[in-house]
């Protein structure tokens, strides 16, 4: 019996495809081939030649998909599952997509709730990292960081989401050094960890972002960072507003060990202790516990 198959984050920027042998990655592949490159919706041709190696072993790999695959821009929108609910909710919610080699597919849902401000909430990838965080690392109780274009604060209760925040903070951070006055004119970023701490030092004392953000301007202009530093700065600003809103002392962090990085600086500037987990591990985990939970599927 072949126990291979292909565990896949599809999301709107990136795509990332892990081959499987029963619950071990033995190859990966990743391409900026995300939802929003694919001409025409032609998901099913986007998708072959990236994993054609993989298939000319074993044909009609089974796939197991995640991210903004299921949403309305993707190869078929999923039903969020809503609130709280573990694994096995999310291994009974997958839909059937078909390929035009034979392989099955489906593809897992997000999660939808309400945060802890009573406003809606959705995610869509993060959850399959946080099953697999808990997998990994059974315990009673995770307050989890999943930094990224929207970064998710979430709480698990064994293995279970209960509840989650977004943060649009790499986004922000996109949109005011490419499209604002704010990143007018300025020579390319390089990381400075002196910008990059006033940044988090200011977001502390500074509590409204959409006032916090101006001081980029003026601080360039008063000669207190200079233009090369803005990025720097910006950058520590709103992952230091972001961390602001966390209540605990010490959280998980689930994500490229880049940006954990600096999240994880940041953090110890406010007195908080992140403990750092690849999301590539997670998402794997994740994944694997859902598709051994699919109960023969894909026979």
């Amino acid at each position: 019996m072949d126990n291979h198959w292909i565990a896949i984050d599809w999301g709107t920027s990136n795509f990332r495809a892990f081959l499987m042998n029963h619950n071990q990655c033995i190859d990966s592949v990743s391409a900026h081939c995300g939802l929003l490159s694919v001409p025409n919706r032609q998901f099913d041709a986007a998708l072959l030649p990236l994993i054609a190696p993989w298939l000319a072993q074993h044909p009609n790999l089974p796939l197991l998909m995640a991210g903004m695959v299921g949403s309305q821009q993707g190869w078929q929108e999923v039903p969020y599952v809503e609130l709280p609910a573990g694994g096995q909710r999310f291994a009974q919610q997958t839909a059937q997509v078909v390929t035009s080699w034979g392989s099955p597919c489906r593809i897992v849902a997000g999660a939808c709730g309400v945060n802890d401000f009573g406003l809606p909430d959705v995610m869509r990838g993060e959850e399959i990292q946080l099953i697999g965080l808990a997998a990994q690392y059974p315990q009673e109780r995770h307050r989890v960081i999943l930094p990224g274009t929207h970064s998710k604060h979430a709480t698990l209760d064994h293995d279970r989401i209960l509840h989650f925040n977004t943060f649009m903070t790499g986004e922000i951070y996109a949109v005011m050094l490419n499209h604002s006055l704010l990143g007018k004119d300025l020579p390319e970023p390089r990381e400075d960890n002196s910008a990059f701490v006033l940044g988090v030092q200011n977001a502390q004392t500074a509590p409204y972002l959409s006032n916090a953000l101006f001081s980029a301007r003026t601080l360039k202009l008063g000669g207190v960072i200079n233009a090369a530093q803005v990025a720097s700065y910006l950058s520590g600003l709103l992952i230091g507003s972001e961390l602001a809103a966390l209540s605990e002392t010490q959280a998980w962090i689930v994500g490229s060990p880049a940006l954990s990085e600096r999240y994880m600086r940041a953090a110890s500037l406010l007195g908080i202790t992140l403990i750092s987990v690849d999301g590539d591990s997670c998402f794997i985990h994740g994944m694997n516990k859902i598709y051994q939970s699919l109960d023969g599927a894909f026979a």
